[in-house]
């Protein structure tokens, strides 16, 4: 049995484990514990009781199909940020692998964009939570947003395995109650599994055939419905091997996610008591008719421990961008060294975890940013469009990591399907992000390119 020689031979071991041999996050994080974080984020049980419902009052019993043409594009998504992000692993996400892949100006107007839903998405999130709790105890909307962000933002200053662990459990939760309406839907079935395909839409007094107009009318929204497992490349200097694991954390959280929101909408078209309930009902109210109040009071509260289980998760994801901006020198160096500060024993990033979670809070309690939804789905979708560009021409970068199969169908289906979702948005939306895409490009131009040689130094892996 060989041993160590000696500390030179440090360097070598870190390096065949594919782990950075200087101070910053540590990888810790096995491939499970990647999969349970980013399948929090994902948060399927809320994505299943929150948005399903509005893609049900429009798709009718032709969700299922609608839902899977989503799936189809958020795999192709998926390989795209797998390719991207096993080759730079780094906790900077989007922004990191864009700049290594088209350069830094791209790599920065990227951060701008995912910069505008750090502080914003988590804290709408948020607010659903009286909503679901409001059969049990009658909670005020805001406070309890607030509430529900600095608990995430606790959490979040943890160190990353404990929250792998939380997560985890908040994860079961939920996960056994989409179960339920799985269950409950299959064992009340009222109509055959064909009903899925030979698909009607209610509008509330009579059915129409589900038509392929129709089904694009909800693909924005499907596509959306799975979003988070992207969180998988956020983790990936907490991961250990990431160029081997992020792929498996990506497209494993992603196949998961879908299976239990599919699953229960699937058995919710099947076991509801007429398909016109589909375009009135709730998952509340299904639950009721199917099993009683007390078993849907159970569920909404199931629905609100997803609901914090994915708010923690963002805040943690979100504080990791905010991280690497600082370790990557892209603002003046007091900010830097702040953004930058360790906690000494949990490792986490204090003040950028703290900067992500109480502005969010406050703006629960004092703004009405649910108001801005239309402008964050233009973002996300934007960040997906360059994230897919990126993707067309990462086999010119010189870094390592796994190549998607088929290439490049995937980036093209992504940019065809993402840039039909973008024609179908609010011109108001658009022009809105795109003064903050010039903003972003004024503070490029003049203070990041002059400092070019000591400021915005995008991290990566180096392996060799």
């Amino acid at each position: 049995m060989s041993t160590l020689s000696g500390p030179t031979d440090i360097p070598d071991v870190q390096r065949a484990l594919d782990l950075p041999t200087g101070p910053g996050l540590k990888p810790v994080l096995t491939l499970t514990a990647a999969i349970l974080l980013t399948l929090s984020c994902v948060t399927p049980a809320s994505s299943l009781f929150i948005i399903v419902p509005e893609l049900l009052a429009s798709q009718g019993s032709g969700v299922v199909m609608t839902l899977l043409v989503g799936v189809l594009i958020s795999v192709a998504v998926g390989v795209c940020y797998s390719e991207l992000g096993t080759r730079t692993p780094s906790s900077g996400g989007e922004y990191a692998m864009v700049t290594h892949t088209l350069g830094k100006a791209a790599g920065w107007l990227t951060f701008a964009l995912t910069s505008a839903t750090l502080i914003v998405i988590p804290p709408v999130i948020a607010l659903g939570t009286a909503d679901y709790l409001a059969p049990i105890i009658g909670l005020d909307r805001a406070i309890t947003g607030a509430v529900v962000m600095l608990l995430a933002t606790a959490t979040g200053l943890l160190d990353i395995k404990s929250n792998a662990y939380v997560t985890g459990a908040f994860l079961v939760v939920e996960t056994v109650a989409a179960a339920t309406v799985a269950y409950l839907g299959f064992s009340h079935s009222e109509r055959p599994v064909s009903t899925l395909w030979h698909a009607q839409v209610s509008d509330g007094h009579a059915l129409s055939p589900f038509t392929a107009g129709i089904l694009l009318s909800g693909l924005a929204i499907a596509i959306f419905t799975c979003s988070g497992f992207t969180t998988a490349t956020y983790l990936a200097e907490e991961m250990v091997a990431p160029r081997r694991n992020v792929k498996w954390a990506v497209l494993g959280s992603l196949a998961l996610g879908a299976f239990i929101i599919v699953v229960p909408t699937a058995a919710t078209v099947l076991g509801v008591g007429s398909l016109d309930d589909l375009a009135n009902g709730t998952f509340p109210d299904f639950v009721t008719a199917w099993a009683g109040s007390r078993t849907s009071a159970a569920i909404s509260v199931a629905i609100a421990i997803a609901i914090l289980n994915a708010v923690i998760v963002m805040v943690i994801q979100n504080s990791r961008v905010v991280y690497a901006t600082a370790r990557d020198k892209a603002w003046p160096e007091p900010i830097n060294k702040a953004l930058a500060t360790l906690h000494p024993r949990f490792g986490s990033p204090v003040i950028a975890t703290l900067l992500v979670g109480v502005p969010g809070a406050l703006m629960a309690w004092l703004m009405d940013i649910e108001a801005l939804l239309g402008i964050t789905s233009v973002i996300l979708a934007g960040v997906y469009l360059v994230v897919a560009v990126a993707a067309l021409f990462v086999r010119r970068a010189p870094h390592a990591g796994w190549k998607m199969p088929l290439w490049p169908a995937a980036p093209i289906l992504v940019i065809v399907g993402v840039g039909y979702a973008l024609r179908e948005s609010a011109m108001s939306d658009v022009i809105a992000v795109g003064g903050l895409l010039v903003l972003a490009l004024v503070y490029y131009v003049a203070y990041l390119r002059p400092r070019a040689a000591t400021h915005f130094l995008v991290d990566a892996r180096d392996d060799s």
